[in-house]
């Protein structure tokens, strides 16, 4: 389940790293190589994020997850053979579709797998594949495309992709649903049921909205990072990827480790001492951010990287463990893909197109692309703060919204 999810953040954000070639190529703006890149691929991710979500929690997790795997790296192979606009959207929005069945099936075989005070620890093992895969997506991407061009780098991540879809397919054994849970219904509700009864686990709505505003802030600065290093100290994707590619691998892989550590410890099994944690760390990343965006030294940036990169990846298991505890069993593909399209219309959709619209504005209005560009991304720094607040207001009755999904009460685990 780390590969699928690896694979699926590489696919995803590898076009970050090569957004600055194809737009001098395809002679874009930044808004519309924005629109080409993140928000096409995107629309169609969210919006197939329910259908498949409601496939998942009523049919084989394991096929649909191997079908998607195959899918989205075969249209990932497609956009290396591009030669045009409309080829190179009509393949980004294949990728969306495919990977809209990749991470909630995931996520919900692993809740089969494991009991409710293990999730969080298990869900944030699962999120390595998120820095495992924005390593391959900058660093490995930018070596290949300053030697072979960027269309290679499609060719080499799409092909692999479809071997391991059939291993998953062949490998991979489907766990009965709810077989730990207490609460285990044996048919699945209906979506309007699910949501209905998401709406009234307040704090799940928290943890929500806390973890889009995060994908907003960071990953949407991180989205447009490579562009940024290479407009303003004159870096090529290559090197781009070389600099931040090591702290994702490195810096996000450990930041991911000790959070699983963390949170599988027996006084972590309290829920509100995740999401006071989660908003502690996003709080001070934020404003590690701001000087990142505004410094003029290539040095104090790469320092300050180190700091506001491993964030980014801390909230990711812990976010999916509690919702994995605030839903039942059969409704957790749902609450999850609810979790996926908030975050994803943030860091896919509004980040890119805002970023790309400030930047092509201040650019009318005399900037020149690198600060513009630069002046365009601090628009997203404040996001980090209002994340923070909705991480520590669920912490007011998650509890209470954990016994009622799951039947066991977090807080007596841990004074036993």
């Amino acid at each position: 389940m780390v590969g699928v999810y690896s694979l699926s953040i590489a696919d995803r954000y590898v076009i970050s790293t090569l957004l600055e070639p194809i737009r001098l190529e395809l002679q874009l703006t930044d808004s519309g190589i924005a629109f080409l890149t993140g928000v096409s691929l995107a629309l169609f991710y969210v919006l197939f994020g329910f259908p498949m979500s409601w496939l998942i929690d009523r049919y084989s997790r394991r096929n649909i997850i191997a079908l998607s795997v195959i899918a989205w790296s075969a249209m990932t192979t497609f956009c290396g053979l591009a030669q045009n606009y409309w080829q190179l959207l009509i393949s980004r929005i294949g990728v969306g579709v495919g990977e809209a069945g990749g991470t909630p099936g995931a996520s919900s075989i692993l809740s089969d797998y494991f009991p409710a005070a293990q999730r969080p620890m298990a869900l944030t093992v699962f999120a390595l594949g998120a820095s495992i895969g924005a390593w391959v997506g900058a660093d490995v991407a930018g070596q290949i495309a300053d030697l072979y061009g960027w269309r290679s780098v499609f060719l080499w991540l799409g092909i692999p992709g479809v071997v391991f879809g059939l291993l998953i397919l062949f490998t991979i054994r489907e766990p009965r649903r709810g077989q730990l849970d207490l609460n285990a219904a044996e048919k699945a509700p209906d979506f309007m049921t699910t949501m209905r009864y998401l709406w009234t686990q307040r704090s799940a709505v928290h943890v929500m909205i806390g973890s889009a505003l995060t994908a907003l802030w960071g990953w949407g600065l991180i989205w447009w990072t490579p562009t940024f290093l290479m407009r303003n100290f004159g870096l090529t994707a290559g090197e781009a990827g070389t600099l931040t590619g090591p702290m994702h691998l490195v810096g996000g892989s450990l930041a991911t480790v000790f959070t699983a550590w963390l949170v599988a410890r027996p006084s972590m099994a309290d829920p509100r001492r995740v999401v006071w944690l989660m908003g502690a760390v996003i709080g001070v990343a934020t404003v590690v951010s701001w000087f990142i965006y505004t410094s003029n030294s290539l040095a104090t940036i790469e320092i300050l990287f180190w700091i506001f990169i491993p964030s980014i990846y801390f909230y990711i298991g812990p976010c999916f463990g509690l919702l994995n505890n605030l839903a039942e069993p059969r409704m957790r593909a749902i609450f999850c893909a609810s979790t996926l399209f908030v975050a994803n219309v943030g860091n896919l959709i509004i980040a890119p197109q805002l970023v790309g619209w400030l930047s092509d504005s201040y650019l009318a209005d005399g900037m020149n692309n690198a600060q513009s560009l630069r002046t365009a991304m601090l628009w997203l720094v404040p996001t980090g703060l209002w994340a923070t607040f909705h991480y520590f207001w669920s912490a007011r009755q998650i509890v209470s919204d954990q016994v009622r999904a799951t039947g066991i009460d977090p807080v007596a685990e841990v004074r036993a």
